[in-house]
């Protein structure tokens, strides 16, 4: 009578757990609240990510985003994008990475406007904690995690070779450059010498740094091609140049008498290289470098090991000879094909 009566106890003690089992199930499973704190602990984990730019409306800036915003699904971390009305604004970038480090922050990924006028904040960030990636354009501080981008000197190097492809027996060179104090442009400025100048063809009859939008560079160029009328070749080292110089040329109608060799792509670059106004792309590889930038942040972050603290993305040169290749098309039109992704 005791062993049934034990029997008993320890069936209903089994069958109270599985009551008190399934009401606690139950109250998780039809409690709406207790859904969205789940969901909002899984979202808290997500690792947050700047990326602050030159610019957020070029083509190259556009592309760059697509990359990173693709890196960030892939690796399930939160994007910010941001960067200043022009190019030349230093003080907007500061004012950005201070408030992204106030906003928690985990990573910068950034792209420098001014080498030495940026370094404080960057610095400032690093000292709390944030990591540093650097992007395109450099900046003058040791706390950066990595640096990743065309080799700028390598990239003035290739447009001083096309430069060289003219045939004429005197290259008189006008250069168009942007923000002195950006340090890729320089950089691409002294490969570019560094090239020509070993042959005894070349002059470089005019140098001019202008304001890094396509009206400031349209209108430098004018006035240093009227100035100087005998300049036979221009190099320009990025976009918003690019298309300025393009357009002087065209106004002026001496595609046909003078060599342009330029940077980047977007629809009017590649349509001036169809025409004439431009003869050579360097074309670099912004995709890359956002993509890359998110995906070092990653590793940063989960205590991976850098191969290397600098990662060199690839640049090519395109003209009409080699436009039409499957290569260059998908290099020219990549933030076309990105969108559609």
């Amino acid at each position: 009578m005791k062993k049934n009566n034990k029997q008993q106890n320890i069936i209903l003690w089994i069958v109270l757990a599985v009551c008190i089992v399934i009401l606690s199930a139950s109250s998780v499973l039809w409690n709406p609240s207790a859904g969205e704190k789940e969901s909002e602990n899984s979202a808290d984990q997500k690792h947050k990510v700047a990326l602050i730019t030159k610019s957020t409306v070029s083509a190259f800036w556009k592309t760059v985003y697509s990359g990173a915003s693709n890196a960030s699904t892939a690796y399930n971390m939160e994007l910010i994008f941001e960067g200043p009305d022009n190019e030349e604004d230093y003080q907007a970038q500061n004012d950005m990475i201070r408030k992204v480090v106030e906003e928690g922050v985990d990573v910068i990924i950034f792209s420098a406007v001014d080498y030495r006028a940026n370094a404080e904040a960057i610095n400032q960030a690093a000292g709390q904690g944030v990591k540093i990636i650097i992007i395109d354009s450099d900046v003058n501080s040791d706390q950066v995690s990595c640096r990743i981008g065309t080799d700028n000197y390598e990239a003035g190097c290739m447009a001083g070779e096309a430069a060289l492809e003219d045939e004429r027996e005197t290259i008189r060179v006008g250069i168009v450059n942007f923000d002195k104090n950006s340090d890729n442009g320089q950089k691409r400025e002294e490969g570019f010498r560094d090239t020509v100048l070993v042959d005894d063809r070349v002059s470089i009859v005019d140098t001019i740094n202008v304001i890094s939008t396509t009206e400031d560079a349209q209108a430098g160029t004018e006035e240093m091609l009227k100035k100087h009328p005998e300049i036979n070749v221009i190099v320009t080292f990025n976009e918003w140049t690019s298309l300025g110089v393009g357009n002087a040329v065209q106004k002026l109608g001496l595609a046909d008498e003078t060599r342009v060799i330029a940077f980047d792509s977007n629809v009017r670059s590649v349509g001036m290289l169809e025409t004439g106004e431009v003869d050579t792309l360097i074309v670099q590889n912004p995709y890359a470098m956002g993509y890359l930038g998110v995906e070092t942040a990653y590793k940063l972050l989960n205590g991976y090991t850098l191969a290397n603290d600098t990662i060199f993305t690839d640049t090519m040169a395109v003209d009409r000879n080699n436009m039409y290749d499957e290569e260059c098309q998908r290099r020219l039109f990549a933030f076309e094909k990105s969108n559609k992704n």
